[in-house]
């Protein structure tokens, strides 16, 4: 059965238990996370919020802060802006990290939705305990992996080899996000 297939079915039998869900695409990049979370959003009336949206801001990115595992992901204001008021039920507003100006971007609306899908890299910090109502992981094997990436802007390539995909190695495998997942795909 297809990835997509297995994920509506557990959607869809959330939607029929809970007023509101939550769920986490967590992953490698290269993964497919933003595949999936774009095909969820053409099938379902949701919110899709990107940890790419959280980036640390220039005054964040410290030594000491790299040295925490998942520390590259502004894992704080993702909590206070987006976590806890979508845990609260009501409409609310947060800023993404604009990548051109490294500054936070204008204010960008999230209405009271039933489904809520936060897709990103360390979307399952253990900073969050548990929001979520299905918490799934994706995976790549390494040669998919590069070549995904090498097909992404070259400018990129080497923060992704050298710092992106050392410091999520380590998140996945320090923190055990594996066995946090309900499924992985």
């Amino acid at each position: 059965m297809e990835r997509l297939e297995i994920v509506c079915r557990h959607i869809d039998r959330l939607s029929v238990q809970k007023e509101r869900v939550i769920i986490a695409i967590d992953g490698k990049c290269a993964s497919g996370k933003t595949t999936l979370a774009a095909q969820l959003s053409e099938k379902y009336d949701c919110n899709v919020f990107r940890m790419d949206d959280f980036f640390l801001r220039p005054e964040q990115r410290t030594q000491e802060r790299y040295m925490q595992i998942g520390g590259n992901v502004d894992y704080e204001r993702f909590n206070e802006e987006v976590l806890l008021p979508l845990l609260s039920g009501s409409a609310f507003s947060y800023r993404p990290f604009d990548c051109q100006t490294f500054t936070l971007g204008a204010p960008e609306s999230a209405p009271v939705k039933k489904l809520n899908i936060v897709e990103g890299t360390y979307s399952m910090h253990p900073y969050f305990s548990d929001p979520y109502h299905l918490k799934l992981l994706m995976t790549v094997d390494p040669d998919t992996q590069r070549r995904r990436i090498l097909e992404r802007p070259a400018f990129l390539h080497e923060r992704f080899f050298t710092q992106w995909i050392p410091l999520e190695n380590d998140y996945f495998e320090k923190l055990r996000i594996a066995d946090k997942a309900d499924l992985i795909l």
